[in-house]
């Protein structure tokens, strides 16, 4: 049975754009997967914690030497990280907060970094198709002002492709602050055309998955 793990951190909840695309992907990945499971994970309502000392240490040291603490942190670095491992389909939403991923989104990445298995030559998650949503309020492309400020998909594309090994797509609405922002209202077909177009690539890339 296939599986997909859908990650949200977005702080907007119903307003928020990139969690719109991803249940876009979603609802397509579920048409083309019937009887398919959907594992969620919505790192606003439910946080997990940051990566703690006990976490860090704990799998370098014997079991019988664990303390309660270290023993807890673990259990949870190896849900997670088991959770990642056994999809078959990963799809994140990870909107740009102050040039960067949200806290909540690194705080799970830094969980299920986990050397000698998910990070190094033999990765665990080699090959896993993961899309994310990065969306923005302005825009970070080449050629306009705020270009190279992007510090999330950079991040996203080291710590997944680069080091995880995955086989990853992006998908970029921009400008989603246009229709809240006065000085922004030139803009805003230009914001239509980027969200209709990153609805148009979730439901294409979850539909290249039941092809594949």
């Amino acid at each position: 049975m296939a599986t997909l793990l859908h990650i949200d951190s977005s702080l907007n909840g119903a307003a928020s754009v990139s969690r719109e695309v991803t249940r876009t992907f979603r609802e397509a990945w579920e048409e083309a997967h019937p009887g398919g499971t959907v594992w969620y994970r919505d790192l606003d309502a439910a946080p997990v914690p940051h990566l703690s000392a006990a976490g860090h240490v704990a799998a370098s040291l014997p079991a019988e030497e664990r303390s309660p603490e270290q023993r807890a942190a673990l259990e949870l670095r190896e849900e997670l990280t088991s959770e990642f491992e056994a999809a078959d389909a990963v799809v994140i939403g990870a909107p740009l907060y102050n040039y960067a991923v949200p806290s909540t989104l690194q705080a799970y990445l830094n969980q299920i970094i986990v050397v000698g298995r998910t990070l190094g030559e033999n990765s665990s998650v080699a090959g896993k198709p993961v899309t994310v949503v990065t969306s923005r309020g302005g825009s970070y492309a080449e050629g306009t002002p705020r270009a190279g400020q992007d510090f999330n998909a950079p991040y996203l594309k080291h710590i997944l492709a680069d080091s995880f090994g995955v086989d990853l797509r992006l998908i970029v609405p921009e400008l989603t602050l246009a229709r809240m922002v006065p000085a922004m209202a030139d803009l805003v077909d230009l914001a239509d055309a980027s969200r209709a177009k990153a609805h148009e690539e979730a439901r294409a890339y979850a539909g290249a998955l039941a092809a594949a």
